[in-house]
């Protein structure tokens, strides 16, 4: 592809990127004010409103029962595994999506056979943030 064509490619990429990122910010805006609206009726509605006081009664009884069986001593111990596989789970998670970028980088190849014999895709979630 030559120089000229890669260029044309780009600014036509970065043209749908900008296209898209106004158009999402436009649907975030008025699924706002959607929202809004909608929580406008249900904070006038008396039956709804009885209804989520209830809710959050049963609510506040379940995480008061909750926190008092955690805090037992066998159960202590089990939150603080649980915590800790989480950890490590989000460490490794992490840790396989550099080997595979750098699999892909290497191999030339965006999949991967598995020690179980499958083939498996490797796919990237891309998402745009705005910076600091």
């Amino acid at each position: 592809m030559s120089d000229q064509n890669q260029a044309l490619n780009l600014l036509n990429v970065e043209s749908l990127i900008n296209t898209s990122t106004v158009r999402v910010e436009e649907i975030q805006k008025e699924l706002r004010e959607y929202k809004e609206m909608i929580n406008s009726v249900l904070e006038n509605d008396d039956e709804y409103q009885e209804a989520l006081k209830e809710c959050k009664k049963t609510a506040k009884n379940k995480s008061v029962a909750k926190e008092r069986l955690v805090k037992q001593p066998e159960n202590v111990q089990l939150m603080e595994k649980i915590k800790e596989h989480q950890y490590q789970m989000k460490e490794l998670k992490t840790a396989l999506s550099d080997y595979l970028a750098q699999y892909v980088a290497l191999s030339g190849t965006n999949q991967i056979e598995g020690p179980d014999g499958i083939l498996r895709q490797i796919i990237y979630t891309a998402k745009l943030v705005k910076t600091k």
